[in-house]
Parts: C-alpha cells; sequence; structure tokens
C-alpha cells in the first residue's frame, strides 16, 4: 500500500470541527476547526480556511490559516495567503501579496541545537509583522 502517494481531499462544501491526522497527504478547500497532522504534504486551497495547528512534511497555503504551522521540510505561501500565527520549517517561499502575522523559526540545518542557541541569543529570533502587499496612498 502506498500511503505516501495517497491524497485525500475535503472540498470547499465541507466544514468539519474537530481534528484530522492522515498517513498521506490533504487537500484542504474547506473549513477545518482543528488541527490537521500529516506525514505528506498538507495543501490549503484558496477557499481554505483553518483554525488550529497544522504539522506535516510540507505546507502550502493559498486561503486562511489562524494558528501554528510546522513544516518538515518547506512552507509555501502562495499570495492569496492569509496567515496569523507562527510558523516553522527548513524552507520558506513567500510570494507578494502574502498577508502574514507571527514569527517566523526557518532554519536549513534543522532544528538540532535551534532551542539552545535561541535561549543564548535572547529575544533575537527571525520574525515578519506585516503585509507584503501594498495599498495605495
Amino acid at each position: 500500500m502506498a500511503a505516501e502517494a495517497s491524497m485525500s481531499v475535503i472540498t470547499s462544501e465541507v466544514e468539519i470541527k474537530g481534528s484530522i491526522k492522515s498517513a498521506g497527504s490533504v487537500q484542504l478547500d474547506g473549513k477545518l476547526e482543528g488541527d490537521l497532522t500529516c506525514e505528506g504534504d498538507a495543501v490549503l486551497g484558496k477557499t481554505a480556511s483553518l483554525k488550529g495547528t497544522i504539522v506535516a512534511n510540507s505546507v502550502t497555503i493559498e486561503g486562511t490559516v489562524n494558528g501554528s504551522i510546522t513544516a518538515k521540510d518547506k512552507i509555501a505561501m502562495k499570495a492569496t495567503a492569509n496567515i496569523h500565527g507562527d510558523i516553522k520549517s527548513k524552507r520558506l517561499s513567500v510570494e507578494d501579496g502574502v498577508t502574514f502575522i507571527g514569527k517566523s523559526d526557518v532554519n536549513p540545518a534543522g532544528s538540532s541545537g535551534a532551542a539552545r542557541a535561541d535561549s543564548d541569543l535572547g529575544d533575537t529570533k527571525p520574525s515578519f509583522l506585516g503585509k507584503s502587499k501594498s495599498f495605495g496612498a
């Protein structure tokens, strides 16, 4: 059974209150109030809305997330993404137009030793607060 190749799709007509756990990948186009945990990738489409945490191998966001995101590999924020919460991953890509309010912890070397280094540096974690889109004068 090739669980890593499977993709579960939650369409825009679906609203879920509760947590989702998957051994494969998940594409969310609907609404989720709860946590999303998957061993594969998580893809949140333009109509997706999530209130909770996301833990996955890689995460691609086009919709709205209110909560923290942890990816083992990469977080990709597309132009329509609206994220309110902290993120942590090895790699990060952010397109023009993204709204991101939170702290970011992007460490290509992985997380080993990162907690000790952060405590030695005080409050110097990299962070981004604001919008990457201009709204004119």
